[in-house]
């Protein structure tokens, strides 16, 4: 796990590249920090709780997926052939259908996150980071990069130990709050976010894999805003 820190937030550890993509399996595990220290914002209640939780999240993460997002939500958006709406999403100018993307997302987490519990963060995150192992394990690479890199080393192995690790975690939040467990939902609109980038572009880059932990982290807090707010 440790040599997938460096790659999946910006914590100051030194990890092995190498190594990183043996340790796939432990992404599940790696929202335990991301999700840390917004759920003790959340958690204190202070004013603007919700908004501060996100810009911690985004600390500790990074801006990478939502860049990502706004680069596959221009590509997705383009009409004509595969090979112009790969282009668009390469174009290093980002577009109206990527800062729409990306201030949507942004806020259907902000408005979702007053109003559900403190540690319905850690589900929002679990479901992102297992998203991103789900999307890698399909081995269907957009091109050279980061995302081809991990794709070449994922192995069954690693699916199976973290889709475990996952259950684990939703078993234990289940039993403290049931309700919750209706946040396996929020997976459906990152696994469609799947099916289009596989649709529209023929593979996966890291793009599509940040649009896709994006995607599913909002898609989360929205199926348990909606649960909290009519239980």
């Amino acid at each position: 796990m440790r040599n997938l820190i460096p790659f999946f937030t910006r914590i100051p550890l030194r990890g092995d590249f190498e190594k990183a993509r043996e340790e796939l399996w432990a992404l599940p595990l790696i929202a335990v920090l991301t999700s840390l220290l917004p759920m003790l914002i959340l958690y204190l209640d202070i004013p603007l709780a919700n908004v501060l939780s996100l810009l911690a999240l985004y600390f500790i993460i990074g801006l990478l997926h939502l860049d990502g997002l706004a680069d596959w939500a221009d590509g997705i958006m383009v009409k004509g052939s595969r090979e112009r709406k790969i282009k668009a999403m390469k174009d290093v100018n980002t577009g109206i259908a990527g800062v729409f993307a990306v201030v949507s997302v942004m806020m259907i987490q902000a408005y979702s996150l007053s109003l559900v519990p403190w540690w319905a963060f850690f589900l929002g995150e679990l479901n992102s980071k297992l998203s991103m192992l789900l999307a890698i394990s399909t081995r269907k690479p957009l091109g050279e990069g980061l995302g081809k890199f991990f794709m070449d080393g994922v192995k069954r192995r690693d699916v199976l130990i973290g889709l475990g690790i996952y259950a684990l975690f939703l078993a234990i939040l289940a039993y403290y709050s049931p309700p919750s467990l209706l946040g396996i939902l929020g997976l459906v609109p990152g696994l469609y976010a799947l099916h289009l980038s596989i649709e529209n572009f023929g593979g996966l880059n890291g793009d599509c894999i940040g649009a896709i932990a994006e995607i599913t982290r909002a898609g989360t807090f929205l199926v348990l805003a909606l649960v909290f707010s009519h239980s």
